[in-house]
Order: structure tokens, then C-alpha cells, then sequence
């Protein structure tokens, strides 16, 4: 699904040198590298605070922390996504309010969220799924109107623009309060193990996050608030370093190969396109397709006999995972995440697809849609 290593080959160099020079200083947690990426970042994204931290996962649960959501608070997402957003709603006592999602992008359908909207709301978690951003200009004024936080969980979407009705662009993740993502190594833009980072322009938010990070810590060894310990370590900061300079290129990349799979699939009945809204630019962290009126699970057993690599994003919707049954939610709720999760596969995507892959890949594809 992705090629990590023909990646690291291009850029070995610059990453190795990296990786040398904290080895060699022993700078391993907060070092300058750490505080170099942190500024590079802030820069890209045009935003005026980054908090590196150890994970997509904790930058979510580091936020809803910092805004100080209490036991019992309301905090709506998506029943189509990882598990990581819903999972630090639960762990933090807070209550996870799950709505549908729209059927061409995926992404959390606005007017869902708005009528699961009750006094005990506190927050929106819109994920901007697969590359794109959710719809955040209505998202907005929802939260205006009803005066709640949005937390963006852009870990899937990092250097996608968002584009205004007049115009105007932001980076995803600079949109709402607060934007979380990752760094995983399989993400657009992924360093060799685990880390995070949250995006803010809220001066007086940004300082709580950063003693939130720090086990609560204002002065050294004075605690003020409960923490947690979430950090960056400097060889991953270095490794980012490099690759943020190569991400509008990965973008780029990534979009190449998703024209050459809509180009291929463009006329196929049984195959739907990802769509892209106006609004929004892809960066196309996967390339998710819905079937119709074929056996799914037989095309990804005849591309895995290929050698070809396809998985599904997601499998079980949130209200249908074991450790997230509620009474409140039953099968037939949310009935595009689940005609989808029913349906969708996805395909390899990543920076060193080429022509001569891509034609191999599509060719099977249709090998098996064609004759069945």
C-alpha cells in the first residue's frame, strides 16, 4: 500500500545527515531539530503555533484536555473513521454523538451534526478523511451558533488547502480552534515511527496544550494541571524535517496517481471514483473505491493472488464496533457509513507509483470487474 523504502532511498542523504547529527549530539528529546521542524511547520501551515507530541492519538486527547471537556460533555464525530477519534472521547469519560457521513466525499455531513446537537455539546470532531477537508465553512457557523469547539483531526489530510467561499485558503487543520494530526509512517507526511502535532492560532490555547504535553507542568517540577507525557523525539523531528520540504511534491505524486485510477475507472459501472468537493484540495492519503454490484471480497482475494495490495477503510462502522455498542445507536442509523463500509476498498497510494505499476494495477482491477 505504501513504498517506504523507494521513498527514503531518493531523500537518503539529507536523512541520514540528519539522523547523524542527533546521534552525535545526544539531543534526543526537544532538541533543536524538534524546535527547527516545529518552526519549518509553522511556517508551511501558516499558522502561528504547532505543539509536537508522540501521536495523532495523543494530539486528540492532549486537545480535548487543553479545552477542558469535563466527564459527560457531548462531543459529536463521524461513525466513518479510524477509531482513534471516538477512542480518546471514551477514554476521557466524555460521551462520542456519532453522525453519517456524505456519500460522495465521506466526509461528516454537516446537517447531521447540527440536529445531534443537545446542551450537553461541547465539541465538533470533523476527521478530514482519505486527503480532503470536510465542508468547514458550514461546519463554522454551526459551531459559532451554537458556541462549540472544532477540533480537526486533519491526520489523513495534512497540506490539503481548504478553500473559502471568497477565495481564501487555509492549510487543513488551521480551520477550526485547533487541528490534531500524525506522523505514522504510512501518512502523507510520516517520520520512521510514531509522533503527532497540534496546530493553533489561540495564543492562551497553544500555552495549555504545551503544559498539557509537559505532565502539567508550568515551572519544572511544579504541577499544576494533570498531563500527560507526549513528546517528539528529535531523531523523528529530523526525519520530518526532510520530508516537509518534499510534501507539496508527495502531494503531487499522490494526485498523478489518482487521475491515472479515475482515468481508468472513469466509465465502469461497478466502479464509483473518489470525489472531490470544490471546496477542497485531495492529497489523496487513500484512493477509496465503492463497488456496485460485485463481490468485493472476491476482487481483493484475485489482486492479493497478483501481488497486489488492497484494504478496506473501514471494515465496521464506529456504532458497530464491540467496544463502542450504545443503546442510543442500532444497525440502519447511519446508512451511508454502512453502504459504504459495506462497499468501499482501497487501492496502493503513495509517492513512487509509477506508469508502468499503475497500468498493472488498473488492468487487474478491471480484468476482475469486467468479468464478473
Amino acid at each position: 500500500m505504501v513504498d517506504l523504502k523507494s521513498q527514503y532511498e531518493k531523500i537518503k542523504p539529507a536523512i541520514d545527515k540528519g539522523i547523524q547529527e542527533v546521534i552525535d549530539t545526544c539531543a534526543f528529546i526537544n532538541g533543536p531539530y524538534v524546535n527547527n521542524f516545529q518552526k519549518d511547520l509553522e511556517s508551511y501551515l501558516g499558522c502561528k503555533h504547532v505543539i509536537p507530541c508522540a501521536n495523532g492519538t495523543d494530539a486528540l486527547q492532549v486537545t480535548m484536555m487543553a479545552l477542558n471537556l469535563q466527564p459527560g460533555d457531548e462531543v459529536i464525530t463521524t461513525s466513518f473513521t479510524f477509531i482513534a477519534t471516538a477512542e480518546v472521547i471514551a477514554l476521557l469519560g466524555l460521551t462520542p454523538v456519532l453522525v453519517d457521513v456524505l456519500p460522495d466525499t465521506f466526509n461528516i455531513d454537516p446537517v447531521a451534526v447540527e440536529k445531534a446537537i443537545t446542551p450537553k455539546t461541547k465539541a465538533i470532531v470533523p476527521v478530514h478523511l482519505f486527503g480532503q477537508c470536510a465542508d468547514m465553512e458550514a461546519l463554522n457557523e454551526i459551531a459559532k451558533k451554537h458556541n462549540l469547539h472544532i477540533i480537526e483531526d486533519a491526520c489523513q489530510a495534512i497540506g490539503a488547502d481548504y478553500i473559502f467561499k471568497d477565495g481564501s485558503k487555509k492549510k487543513a487543520g488551521t480551520i477550526g480552534i485547533v487541528g490534531c494530526t500524525s506522523f505514522f509512517p504510512s501518512k502523507n507526511l510520516g517520520c520512521y515511527g510514531d509522533g503527532g502535532a497540534i496546530f493553533t492560532n489561540d495564543d492562551e490555547l497553544a500555552k495549555q496544550i504545551r503544559v498539557v504535553v509537559n505532565h502539567g507542568m508550568v515551572v519544572r517540577y511544579y504541577h499544576d494541571y494533570v498531563g500527560v507525557n507526549s513528546r517528539l523525539d528529535s531523531i523523528q523531528a529530523a526525519v520530518l524535517g526532510v520530508k516537509l520540504q518534499h510534501l507539496d511534491e508527495y502531494c503531487e505524486a499522490r494526485n498523478y496517481a489518482a487521475s491515472y485510477y479515475n482515468k481508468a475507472f472513469a466509465y465502469n459501472s461497478k466502479l464509483i471514483t473518489p470525489a472531490t468537493a470544490n471546496n477542497t484540495t485531495h492529497v489523496f492519503h487513500q484512493y477509496t473505491l465503492v463497488t456496485k454490484n460485485i463481490d468485493r471480497a472476491a476482487l481483493i482475494a484475485h489482486l492479493t493472488q497478483k501481488e497486489i495490495p488492497a484494504m478496506i477503510y473501514y471494515p465496521v462502522p464506529m456504532h458497530m464496533q464491540k467496544a463502542y455498542l450504545d443503546p442510543r445507536y442500532t444497525e440502519g442509523d447511519f446508512p451511508v457509513t454502512e453502504a459504504l463500509c459495506a462497499s468501499v476498498f482501497s487501492l496502493p497510494m503513495h509517492t513512487e507509483l509509477d506508469d508502468e505499476q499503475l497500468k498493472y494495477i488498473t488492468d487487474c482491477v478491471l480484468e476482475f470487474v469486467n468479468n464478473n
